[in-house]
């Protein structure tokens, strides 16, 4: 995928609709997690809003995108106090499309989950980079690192 043009989509958000066509010109961090309110996506979420300001003055779109409902992602945005929206991708279009279900061990029982992820598309609209099975701890300032040297 990366180097290819990620094909055009829409989701709901807490801002509204996303279209990733209204994004040209602007490089898009689309940031995938598991659930809203949880202690990993909640730690992820805080890095990427306490980096916010850094990816907005170089021109990048932050956005989270899991499978809770608008009115969860509105709960937890609102609490965690994000500056960037978060999609609701409840019939996992965009998980499918980026390829993020996998089956996870939780607690010793098999689960399908979203694999945390994180895809850097270009202001072209080209995947210029991608992330899986990322480790939270340092990921949001790899992600700015690389949106620097676009």
């Amino acid at each position: 995928m990366v180097g290819q043009k990620v094909v055009d989509f829409t989701a709901p958000g807490t801002g509204g609709e996303f279209r990733l066509s209204a994004q040209k010109g602007h490089p898009v961090v689309l940031y995938f997690y598991p659930k809203d309110n949880t202690p990993g996506c909640t730690v992820e979420g805080a890095q990427f809003r306490d980096l916010h300001k850094q990816f907005a003055k170089l021109g990048a779109v932050v956005v989270g995108v899991s499978r809770d409902s608008l009115k969860s992602h509105e709960n937890f945005k609102s609490k965690m106090g994000f500056p960037f929206e978060l999609l609701s991708d409840a019939d996992e279009t965009l998980c499918g499309r980026f390829g993020v279900i996998k089956m996870k061990n939780m607690y010793g029982k098999k689960v399908r989950g979203i694999e945390r992820s994180t895809f850097l598309i270009g202001p072209d609209g080209k995947l210029v980079r991608e992330w899986r099975g990322v480790k939270i701890p340092g990921h949001a300032e790899e992600v700015l690192d690389v949106v620097k040297a676009l």
